[in-house]
């Protein structure tokens, strides 16, 4: 960089980026949070529990699809799984 060149930055990417990572982290942390709700529904829930497992393990990978299609607003589409996962693992742990 002695010669004189100048780094020119593409900051809109940069904020493109950024913003992509930080959706899909939300969306992402909220779907593995949802993954460890399944587990411990097939590990209290009995047969039922294995069932529902299965259900909103694969709920939830298509959750975070529409979350990450969504932009900004990526948690809604995982979070709106994850609470259907938690109320399904307190009636079936109950």
């Amino acid at each position: 960089m002695s010669d004189g060149a100048v780094s020119v930055m593409d900051y809109d990417e940069h904020n493109r980026t950024y913003n992509g990572f930080i959706n899909f982290s939300k969306a992402g942390t909220i779907t593995l949070l949802t993954i460890v709700l399944c587990l411990a529904m097939v590990g209290f829930g009995g047969g039922g529990g294995k069932v529902a497992a299965v259900v909103f393990t694969l709920l939830s990978i298509v959750g975070l699809g529409i979350g990450m299609a969504s932009g900004d607003k990526a948690h809604r589409a995982p979070g709106a799984v994850f609470l259907l996962a938690g109320l399904t693992t307190l009636v079936l742990v109950s």
